[in-house]
């Protein structure tokens, strides 16, 4: 079973805070306006939308032990058939699951997520490092 965790990007600080379920070090609650709300160690309450983002970790590492999570900028390179490395980010697309945005291009989860031909690299993210996304 996958594990379930989340970080949230913090817009006013600038900052990513990390967090599992396990850990405790947020939790969940729903308010009367159905808005769901997510506690973390570093404030009372944190809600999506308000200079907030949550973003979910995918439940795969990259060839260095990281943990690869929504809006992660993913180096990407493809032993067979490209001899260039390719940069996206994460996104999560329903029809096709955690993909890879490479420009206009997706490279699906199916493609990237589970051939030992590849070797997916974090190497930033989209919120401190747009510029590593051409």
């Amino acid at each position: 079973m996958r594990e379930i965790k989340f970080r949230e990007w913090d817009e006013t600080r600038a900052e990513i805070y990390h967090g599992d379920i396990s850990g405790m070090s947020y939790g969940v609650r729903e308010d009367f306006d159905d808005m769901v709300g997510f506690r973390f160690a570093h404030e009372e309450n944190s809600f999506e939308g308000k200079g907030r983002l949550l973003e979910q970790y995918i439940g795969l590492k990259d060839r260095n032990g990281v943990e690869i999570y929504e809006g992660d900028i993913i180096k990407l390179h493809v032993v067979i058939l490209s001899p260039d490395d390719k940069i996206g980010f994460v996104e999560y697309i329903p029809e096709f699951g955690y993909s890879i945005k490479v420009g206009d291009r997706v490279i699906r989860q199916e493609y990237w997520a589970f051939n030992t031909g590849h070797t997916v690299e974090v190497i930033g993210n989209i919120h401190e490092n747009k510029e590593l996304v051409s």
